[in-house]
């Protein structure tokens, strides 16, 4: 009895000192499926914050204001869009106005060499109109041919404020169909410090699978995150296009989403977050004074009234631009990026 009750763990010390080891033989043997060159749809088997706070480095918040100057007209007037012209604007400068536009969301730092520095993003981040139209409302409650005023652009700025001398960025090439943007500057000098650059590679959204485990990164609300989540109606477009399941808030726009192949940390870029689903409603609130509500709730309101448009995001439905068009985005602009003196070949491998 003594000898087989000692031989018992033996044998439990030798598994233990198996599966101590940290080769990649043993995770073969521990976990025989995940050595299969599908992306992975479990969590991950070890940990990888290090790996993560790296990629978290390369992760920028990237913030966009135009300037607008705009020029009203009366309902008397009876302007039309036709009827606009330099000259028109140009003689009721003295009643213009200057308001602005802005925009926040995700970039991530895929490029540095020779001082110039590159940021992918997501093009809507960056694209404000040239010129907007307003137009007053008829009796009907529908826009007429009137215009009310018309605001014309007259400046944009792109920064990022981690980046050194002022942190302003240029946009090197974009593209509104796909929603993929390019963003960078040269810097004057060699800065004593950047950004970490992204140095995972270009993996292939057309391989993701129903319950494929993902990692995102951004910059929901301004805070910056990483979140996982699954993939769901993977290349719905046969393009590479997919969705995903994580929370997502404002400012998420651009962030990156990397699946796992074999393991970590073998993470691959397979897309950006492009879209987070949300719905608006209209809700009538009261006369507001410098920008707070005036209401006591204890006595009935009798004041004006004002409507007002509210967007709640649905939590949980993602779109994402998948990697295969932001390599056909490079393609299709590589001679303008090369002109500017950027070269990334890291996306131009075979699909």
């Amino acid at each position: 009895m003594s000898l087989r009750h000692s031989a018992v763990p033996a044998c439990a010390l030798g598994l233990m000192l198996l599966l101590s080891g940290c080769s990649s033989s043993v995770y073969r043997d521990v976990y025989p499926t995940l050595i299969d060159g599908h992306y992975d749809s479990e969590f991950p088997y070890k940990g990888c914050s290090r790996q993560l706070e790296e990629i978290s480095e390369t992760v920028q918040m990237l913030n966009c204001i135009a300037y607008y100057r705009t020029y009203p007209f009366s309902p008397e007037e009876t302007m039309t869009r036709e009827g606009i012209t330099p000259d028109v604007l140009e003689a009721r400068e003295a009643s213009s106005v200057y308001v602005n536009s802005t925009s926040a969301g995700t970039a991530t730092v895929v490029y540095y060499n020779d001082r110039n520095i590159a940021l992918l993003t997501c093009a809507h981040i960056v694209d404000f109109e040239d010129t907007l139209i307003s137009y007053y409302i008829g009796e009907d409650r529908r826009p007429t041919r009137f215009v009310r005023s018309v605001a014309v652009k007259e400046k944009q700025t792109n920064y990022v404020a981690t980046l050194p001398e002022g942190g302003e960025v240029e946009i090197l090439a974009m593209d509104r169909a796909t929603d993929i943007a390019l963003v960078g500057k040269r810097f004057i000098a060699e800065p004593p410090a950047l950004p970490r650059v992204f140095n995972y590679p270009a993996g292939h959204a057309r391989d993701l699978e129903w319950g494929t485990f993902v990692y995102l990164f951004g910059y929901p609300s301004g805070y910056k995150m990483v979140t996982k989540g699954i993939i769901s109606s993977p290349n719905k477009d046969k393009r590479g296009t997919f969705m995903v399941d994580a929370m997502f808030a404002r400012g998420f726009s651009g962030g990156i989403a990397l699946a796992i192949r074999d393991g970590v940390p073998n993470f691959e870029l397979v897309g950006i977050i492009k879209l987070v689903s949300a719905h608006s409603s209209y809700f009538l609130t009261p006369m507001k004074e410098n920008g707070d509500v005036v209401y006591d709730p204890s006595t009935p309101y009798t004041g004006e009234m004002y409507v007002e448009r509210k967007t709640e995001v649905e939590s949980g439905i993602t779109v994402a631009v998948p990697v295969e068009a932001i390599r056909d985005f490079i393609r299709s602009n590589s001679d303008a990026i090369r002109a500017r003196g950027y070269v990334l070949t890291g996306f131009l491998k075979p699909d």
